[in-house]
Order: C-alpha cells, then structure tokens, then sequence
C-alpha cells in the first residue's frame, strides 16, 4: 500500500511540474506563412517584360494597383491559427511612448510599411502585447516575438497584416553564434 501512495505522489507531482497540455512555441519561419498555391508573380506575366515599363507608363501604375490588391488580400496558412509560435522580425511601431511598445507590425525585412507597397498581409503581423512593455532600442528594432497567432487580418494605415499575436514575450533578436 505504501508503494501504491509513493507512486500515486510522484504522478500527482509529475503532473503539476510539467502540465499534460503545455505546448512549446514553434520557431516559425516567414515561408512559412505563406500558402504554396499564392503566386502573386503571375500579376506580372500579364504585362510581359515590367522591367521595360517607364514609371510613368499607366501600365506600371496599374501593375502596382493590381500587386497592391493581391497583396492586402494574400491568404494566410489557416492551420497557423491558435498555434503558440516565436517568430523573428523588424518593429514597425503602431502605439507606445517611444521607449516601450503595446502595438507593433512585425515584417520580415528592414524598412517594410515605410517603402511601398508594404509586404503581403501574410507576411505582416499585427502584435499586441498586453502589458505594454515591449521595450525597443530604435524604430525597425529586430526581435524575437513569442505568443499565440490567429490567422485574422488586421488593418493600420500603414500596412495590412494578415496575422495576429498576442505577445506572451518580445526580446531582443540576437544571432546564435555556432562554434565548432
């Protein structure tokens, strides 16, 4: 019978210190938000060779309308959603006192949503951290998000962000260095 008592602690306490249900975050990569069949590029057969294209040629105009539209509206991997993930990326500031953040668009790459057009809704993602403590060093501050992703849009007037994290953490993105 004591046997039986120690055995039924030790699962007890197992249970308690590493929860059945606890899921580690996913290290995502930005290719992987992106469903394989969303072939914007086919936007630019249309107009054959878009490199000849003068800026001031309407053809280029409506090349740019027509990636724009494809871009705000570029589907999301729905199997994303509800999936606790940490993602790297750049700071596009939306809300905070600038030295700490309680909104921000993560992107993939230097200086998206200041050039145009921004990236594709789904490789933008809106991030709301609900203490409001997101500490920055500088706009465009590369990090790395940890939190839960929903596969819903949301729109700034800055870009279209095709997912949502609600930041559990947000640090700052240092390269691991591998020695051998």
């Amino acid at each position: 019978m004591k046997s039986w008592f120690v055995a039924l602690l030790f699962i007890s306490s197992s249970f308690f210190l590493h929860p059945v249900n606890a899921e580690q975050a996913e290290e995502l990569e930005w290719d992987a938000m992106i469903p394989e069949d969303f072939l914007p590029e086919k936007i630019y057969e249309k107009f054959g060779d878009i490199n000849e294209l003068d800026d001031n040629d309407p053809r280029a105009q409506k090349v740019l309308e027509e990636l724009q539209a494809a871009w705000d509206a570029a589907p999301v991997v729905e199997s994303l959603d509800g999936k606790r993930v940490r993602l790297p990326g750049f700071v596009v500031p939306i809300e905070g006192d600038g030295e700490k953040l309680s909104e921000f668009l993560l992107v993939p790459y230097y200086g998206a949503c200041i050039h145009v057009p921004p990236p594709p809704a789904n490789q933008t993602v809106y991030v709301k951290v609900p203490k409001g403590d997101a500490k920055i060093r500088q706009a465009f501050d590369t990090v790395w998000v940890s939190g839960t992703m929903s596969a819903k849009s949301f729109d700034s007037d800055l870009a279209t962000a095709g997912y949502q994290i609600e930041a559990e953490e947000v640090t700052p993105y240092e390269e691991e260095i591998i020695r051998e």
